[in-house]
């Protein structure tokens, strides 16, 4: 029996989101619990754009269901919900898995010696490529982390072809303010976690400057007076970019 297991009925034009999985899917976020009933019609119909136009695939026997569909899709389109659908042009499928899954690397050192390596993995992007997820990982997300949202953070940011924290910027943003604000506090992470210091972003956003763009959206989602507390330069970058004031829908809720 093929391991896969594919869901692939399509959104019509006239289908929508039953009420029910609409609600659970909502309330499953502090902050599209609390956008004005405009912008949730808004990112409603969004996601419905959205579920027709993305293939969901079952991993390792794992059957897709609605539920899941909706809560991914939803998460998904919160983040472009003021931005061009085409953010996420290019690409077609979400494979979700039960659990962490294993992944294949590689890379060549500075002498010419190529190293092989396995990861196990709770999510990935794919450039041009799929997004996989655990959903596992998805379903025990605390309110400092999502999957959904970094790894489609990721995405947003591959949309120029490369993934380097800095996705493709409206006019109205400055590419050099952009660069310098996050490499400023990029290196300010940095510098904290080799003092040891403590910091409200995640150790993880220190990987690379992509990481930390991930990372940051999460934050700015999830408790955006955090990092608008840590790094208010960023914060207001992020408002820029994705057109939203988490702090101000939060602070009115």
């Amino acid at each position: 029996m093929d391991c896969w297991s594919r869901c692939t009925r399509w959104f019509r034009r006239d289908d929508a989101i039953p009420d029910a999985l609409w609600a659970e899917a909502l309330t499953a976020l502090p902050y599209t619990s609390a956008l004005p009933a405009a912008e949730q019609a808004r990112l409603r119909e969004l996601a419905i754009r959205f579920l027709r136009r993305k293939t969901f695939e079952g991993a390792a026997g794992l059957e897709v269901t609605d539920n899941m569909r909706v809560r991914i899709a939803v998460q998904a389109c919160m983040l472009i919900l003021n931005l061009d659908f085409d953010y996420y042009a290019g690409w077609r499928s979400i494979i979700l898995y039960p659990g962490d899954f294993r992944v294949s690397k590689g890379s060549v050192d500075q002498t010419g010696v190529v190293h092989h390596w396995t990861e196990e993995l709770a999510g990935e992007s794919w450039e041009n490529g799929p997004v996989i997820l655990s959903w596992d990982s998805l379903s025990d997300s605390d309110d400092h982390r999502n999957l959904v949202l970094h790894e489609f953070a990721h995405k947003i940011d591959m949309r120029d072809g490369t993934a380097d924290g800095c996705p493709p910027l409206p006019p109205e943003i400055s590419p050099h303010a952009w660069t310098r604000y996050f490499q400023d506090a990029y290196q300010r992470l940095n510098a904290a976690l080799e003092r040891s210091a403590a910091s409200a972003i995640d150790a993880y956003a220190a990987e690379s400057p992509a990481e930390f763009f991930a990372v940051t959206s999460e934050l700015f989602f999830l408790h955006p007076e955090t990092l608008m507390a840590e790094s208010p330069a960023v914060y207001r970058q992020l408002c820029a970019f994705y057109r939203q004031d988490p702090y101000a829908i939060l602070r009115r809720a």
